[in-house]
């Protein structure tokens, strides 16, 4: 596939994913997990690039990215959690100039909604501790482990604030946004802020656009900054 160039300026909704499209959380996530596999027997090199990480739901995650049997991986996640639940807002601040693009689409008469695949409470408390969570008509993650459906999260966006598919934009940083997105009918705008997608793979996904900076992601999405 390659971008499709829809244009999506006229969607009411827009979803947002949370890590590294909403929030900065790479080096909290990354930090955290290097500790909890390093202690699993994954060694420096057998690390890679962490950011691997970033996009498929926990503890499923560990299994694609490291190998870890069903047990091995649900150990390594809630280890993991142990730590990262503790990092608050420093964890998982918002990218410079998101909170004025979230504000200048709700001015526009966007409603604005998060699907994630971090677990719903604790991406509804990293929403509230960035003070943004009255700009959001709807944040969702997922509901428990066995989860492993960003599609079916983002059909609960839908559902939830009355939307088409047609009506909607999703904005992610990876291919799963992408092809969650395309599962339920949404084009998917790509972002590439924070450094999480390899060159090419949301184009290769499918978005309809690929931004590079907050600025870029407002013109994609209202034709202006």
């Amino acid at each position: 596939m390659a971008l499709t160039g829809e244009d999506v300026t006229g969607r009411r909704l827009v979803i947002f994913d949370f890590d590294g499209t909403l929030a900065d959380t790479v080096d909290g996530i990354c930090a955290t997990a290097r500790t909890v596999l390093l202690a699993h027997g994954i060694s420096e090199e057998g690390l890679g690039d962490l950011r691997r990480i970033i996009g498929p739901p926990f503890p499923q995650a560990f299994s694609l990215v490291y190998g870890f049997d069903e047990r091995e991986a649900a150990q390594v996640t809630a280890e993991y959690r142990a730590i990262y639940q503790g990092l608050g807002i420093e964890g998982w601040p918002l990218y410079p100039g998101m909170r004025a693009a979230l504000e200048t689409l709700r001015a526009a008469g966007r409603s604005l909604a998060v699907a994630s695949s971090k677990r719903e409470a604790l991406v509804a408390r990293a929403v509230a501790d960035n003070g943004v969570g009255d700009l959001f008509d709807v944040v969702l993650g997922k509901q428990s482990d066995a989860q492993a459906s960003k599609a079916a999260t983002i059909a609960r966006v839908l559902e939830l604030t009355g939307s088409e598919p047609g009506d909607a934009v999703m904005v992610g940083d990876r291919h799963h946004d992408v092809e969650a997105a395309a599962e339920v009918g949404v084009a998917c705008v790509g972002v590439t802020y924070g450094g999480t997608a390899a060159p090419g793979e949301l184009e290769g996904a499918g978005a309809c656009a690929v931004a590079g900076s907050v600025e870029g992601l407002l013109r994609v999405l209202l034709g202006s900054a």
